[in-house]
């Protein structure tokens, strides 16, 4: 039996963990520059976590104080079985929010069944808006078929909608205003995410960094911000919105200001590792316990185990000792 008084997962720094993020799959029918630049060999079909393994620990992490839930990948929606999956997820007891992350291209097709099945909100990464450019960025001609299923999305009550833009300067950032005016027209929260150092040239990843404060200098070009206070709910962004805008605007400060004093989560890959901080190479493996039988208590150690690891703030830049090795695609994001 786990100990019923540890019941929320507390680290070192007092920071309470109750955010599980599960890769249901490293495989994605995309090539983003800044995720998988270079496709590495995808985990054997053997050593992936199936559907069921899955559901048994988010069971237990929500056990020990998981509350919110969000499926990644790779690309999730690729994996045949995951809508079966998120009306599994659904019917766990004690978790509060179930959400997905996504590139879109699936979305149109699936967005219903998503709904149906229990999911909660949903995420979609469009990094530009221009066709041309979506083509170069991704290796493929979908930038329509995404924003059919972001309108898909939105007509059958997903709210709200996140839009995930990676900024990379000299590619998009002549973009940014373009697509900030969006939340003048769409009730859609539009966030702009620093570019980070995950498994490319560190050099090349410094030439495309632009900082949040000067991305924020540039939408307000537009109008004027005003700030959005904060739920229980948000995750790192500094939210704000243009004045009478149905939508809003979020900022994501990963590298220039980094929120690691209010990091509430831990992410599970897809070949069955924990992994306690995004920008660490640092993992747990709970994939081989998990086959050999271990019982609730000792995979609920393990997740104490990866929460111990938790450090207090990330340590990359743009240094080639200071990048993260494992691509985007391996960790999900």
């Amino acid at each position: 039996m786990i100990n019923k008084k540890q019941t929320q997962l507390t680290d070192r720094f007092n920071r309470q963990v109750n955010y599980l993020r599960i890769s249901v799959t490293d495989r994605c029918n995309l090539r983003c520059r800044y995720c998988a630049p270079s496709m590495p060999k995808p985990v054997e079909r053997h050593n992936q976590l199936r559907f069921s393994e899955m559901r048994r620990l988010a069971r237990i992490s929500k056990g020990i104080g998981i509350t919110k839930v969000r499926l990644t990948g790779g690309e999730p929606l690729c994996r045949k079985g995951v809508v079966a999956f998120i009306e599994e997820l659904s019917r766990v007891q004690g978790l509060q929010d179930i959400s997905l992350t996504t590139n879109g291209t699936l979305l149109a097709k699936k967005a219903r069944r998503l709904k149906d099945a229990g999911l909660n909100r949903i995420n979609i990464s469009l990094d530009t808006l221009d066709r041309r450019k979506y083509h170069q960025l991704t290796g493929a001609d979908l930038l329509n078929t995404v924003w059919n299923g972001i309108e898909a999305a939105a007509s059958i009550g997903f709210d709200p909608i996140k839009i995930n833009v990676v900024v990379m300067k000299g590619f998009n950032d002549t973009e940014i205003e373009k697509m900030a005016r969006l939340t003048l027209t769409y009730p859609f929260h539009i966030r702009f995410i620093e570019y980070m150092p995950i498994g490319t040239d560190p050099v090349q990843s410094g030439s495309y960094f632009l900082p949040a404060a000067k991305i924020r200098k540039r939408i307000e070009q537009t109008a004027p911000l005003m700030p959005v206070s904060r739920t229980a709910m948000d995750g790192p962004a500094e939210r704000y919105r243009f004045v009478d805008a149905p939508g809003e605007i979020g900022l994501i400060t990963a590298m220039s200001a980094h929120f690691c004093g209010t990091c509430n989560r831990l992410r599970l890959t897809a070949n069955g590792q924990l992994r306690p901080c995004l920008l660490s190479d640092e993992t747990v493996d709970i994939l081989t316990p998990l086959r050999e039988n271990a019982c609730d208590e000792s995979l609920a150690a393990l997740f104490w185990q990866a929460i111990r690891k938790k450090q207090n703030r990330h340590h990359m830049n743009f240094t080639r000792d200071r990048m993260l090795q494992t691509k985007m695609v391996s960790i999900g994001g």
